[in-house]
């Protein structure tokens, strides 16, 4: 019988290239996408920052790639009032999905009743179904997404909300080989775009996307003034010295090589 897990291993795995390049996914030009809804947004002063207090939570768990949570962290922490923290379903450090790196989780989901900004990263393959799959995370996502201004994802962080119910009818975007897998198993329309922007909630592409996305979200608190302030004083200018980030414009050969890149940087051994 086929299952959630091995399909989900075929959408990110080398056996599903041909039909991820025949279909054309990949990340766009950038542009988020227009709200079917009116999105939920704090209180903004008259200096284009936020007037009030705002609460964001970053959700850790096991196997998560370690720029979704730090890359959008290192942006949305210099909002004018606003406190970023590392959430997990138990405190202390969650190893990344190349078991190298641990992040530390200052609180727990049984601790957080509330947040303002809600974001959800994503993680190689092993990480992703197993948090799709966790009952416990999913109703705590929920739970959260009811009162929140801004629910986020970043990569495969997109299937984890469609997981738990909060991508249902909405436009969506995602980590380009996982594109396939999102709009086949949910009423999920799928966007090939840096991040896409549906009510109050807002995917981003691939790992790298979480700063694009984390740009757009503090110009939506805080007014573009402010998040132009934001990139420079992080230096966001990139300019990679190759133009090989887009699955659109990739070959068979070099979407191969990625995926088994990421597949066997995944595959070591816990070294904690």
């Amino acid at each position: 019988m086929t299952t959630r897990r091995h399909l989900l291993r075929g959408a990110v795995g080398t056996a599903a290239l041909a039909t991820v390049g025949a279909a054309g996914t990949g990340t766009g030009t950038g542009t988020a996408q227009a709200a079917q809804a009116a999105p939920l947004t704090p209180t903004v002063g008259t200096a284009g920052t936020a007037s009030t207090a705002l609460d964001i939570g970053i959700l850790l768990y096991d196997g998560y790639s370690l720029l979704d949570p730090t890359g959008p962290a290192e942006i949305l922490s210099r909002l004018p009032g606003a406190t970023v923290t590392m959430i997990a379903q138990r405190r202390g450090p969650v190893l990344t999905d190349t078991r190298d790196v641990a992040v530390m989780a200052d609180r727990c989901i049984a601790d957080i009743d509330h947040l303002d900004v809600l974001l959800v990263p994503g993680a190689g393959n092993r990480g992703t179904v197993a948090a799709m799959e966790n009952q416990e995370l999913l109703r705590w996502i929920r739970r959260i997404d009811r009162h929140s201004q801004w629910t986020t994802s970043v990569c495969t962080g997109s299937l984890v909300l469609a997981a738990a119910g909060l991508l249902d009818g909405r436009q969506a975007t995602t980590y380009w080989a996982s594109a396939d897998y999102l709009r086949t198993h949910y009423d999920v329309t799928y966007l090939p775009e840096r991040y896409v922007r549906s009510g109050k909630i807002i995917t981003a592409a691939g790992v790298s996307a979480g700063l694009d996305m984390a740009l757009y979200l503090a110009s939506l608190i805080a007014g573009d003034s402010t998040a132009k302030a934001i990139q420079l004083a992080v230096e966001y200018d990139p300019h990679p010295p190759f133009d090989a980030g887009n699955a659109a414009k990739a070959d068979p050969e070099l979407k191969q090589q990625a995926l088994r890149l990421l597949a066997e940087s995944q595959e070591v051994t816990p070294k904690r």
